[in-house]
């Protein structure tokens, strides 16, 4: 299994960018993923967030995310089938031809585009949230939130609750393979898979209650809310940050000078 919000050690031109332009190119890309309700634009900023990717060559993380972002698309298009009965029908959930049941859960024009119009907006913010993620170290984010103003609490939950993530994945797999290797056999089907969650979960929350005990005497011991702190790196901006951000802007005004254009044709 791909592991999930985890730090990618490199060199590309993400790695190199100050945390802050990062962090700006998250809310720019939030901004235009929320206020656009085309379906036509929303995938173009989902295809040039990828390309960027690939050019950077930090695609295959992304890649490596698709089932998952699959199973969202399934799960908010079925969403909106049930809960949307707008435009004009094109089918049905249940067939027709079945008895006293059939036709029920018409599927509609409008709810398919707002369920993948929903489901673009979380792809394209996703992409922008991993990018950050997968190139920028923990310590880095967090003097990046402080310098924003942050309170050093709040920025401490953020970096943990980040981190947490990957270590409770690489923890489930180990439990998972532990129980396997002792030969347990919770059987097949739908009685199986519920059978193999038990002894997963049952340790997993066991070991993250011990490792928060341990992470907050550590937080004390080393004095983390101690309001003088020095820095060891310089992290102000930089000449490749600056044409960063004027990228990020130029492409964000034309993004959304785009539907302008097409009104006045």
């Amino acid at each position: 299994m791909p592991e999930i919000l985890q730090y990618v050690p490199g060199t590309s031109v993400f790695h190199r960018l100050n945390p802050l332009t990062k962090i700006l190119m998250i809310l720019v890309v939030a901004v235009l993923a929320v206020t656009t309700s085309s379906l036509s634009l929303l995938t173009l900023l989902v295809v040039v967030l990828f390309i960027a990717a690939a050019v950077t060559h930090l695609s295959r993380p992304l890649v490596q995310q698709m089932p998952l972002l699959i199973s969202l698309v399934i799960s908010l298009l079925l969403l909106t089938v049930l809960s949307m009965q707008s435009g004009e029908t094109i089918g049905h959930l249940v067939p027709v031809a079945i008895p006293l049941v059939g036709g029920a859960f018409p599927i509609t024009v409008g709810a398919i585009e707002f369920g993948l119009l929903l489901s673009l907006r979380f792809i394209a913010m996703l992409f922008a949230f991993q990018l950050l993620v997968i190139t920028t170290q923990p310590h880095d984010l967090v003097h990046a939130l402080q310098r924003l103003r942050l309170p050093v609490d709040y920025a401490l939950m953020f970096l943990i609750a980040l981190r947490f993530i990957p270590s409770l994945q690489l923890e489930g797999q180990r439990i998972n393979e532990a129980q396997l290797a002792r030969g347990y056999n919770p059987g097949t089907g739908l009685r199986g898979v519920v059978r193999t969650l038990v002894p997963i979960i049952v340790p997993l929350v066991s070991n993250s209650l011990a490792k928060a005990n341990v992470l907050g005497l550590t937080i004390d011991l080393r004095g983390y809310r101690t309001p003088r702190r020095v820095s060891l790196r310089d992290r102000s901006l930089r000449m490749r940050d600056y044409s960063a951000i004027a990228l990020i802007l130029v492409a964000s005004a034309g993004f959304v000078a785009l539907p302008l254009v097409h009104l006045l044709n």
